[in-house]
């Protein structure tokens, strides 16, 4: 049983990133072992799933995302979230 890694970074509402798409750094996505999707996960229960884009202009401690999407789904600027590797593809 292999244990699931995952790590409470902060969600940015971020123009110039694409709808479906959350940027994260190359040394946290390598950290929480995330290649292609990334799981956002906010007050337990509220699951979204994004294709993960590596860039380093985003900090280590954040992850960026399309401001649209982030008010559509009712993620606020700024909030903390879990952010992981997809349990189930």
């Amino acid at each position: 049983m292999s244990k699931v890694v995952e790590r409470r970074l902060r969600v940015r509402r971020m123009e110039g990133v694409e709808n479906g798409s959350a940027k994260i750094n190359p040394k946290a996505a390598q950290f929480l072992g995330i290649t292609d999707l990334v799981e956002v996960v906010l007050v337990g229960k509220r699951r979204f799933r994004f294709k993960a884009v590596l860039s380093e202009a985003t900090p280590t401690n954040e992850v960026w995302i399309n401001p649209g999407e982030a008010l559509a789904y009712g993620i606020a600027d700024n909030s903390i979230a879990t952010i992981r590797r997809p349990l189930k593809a």
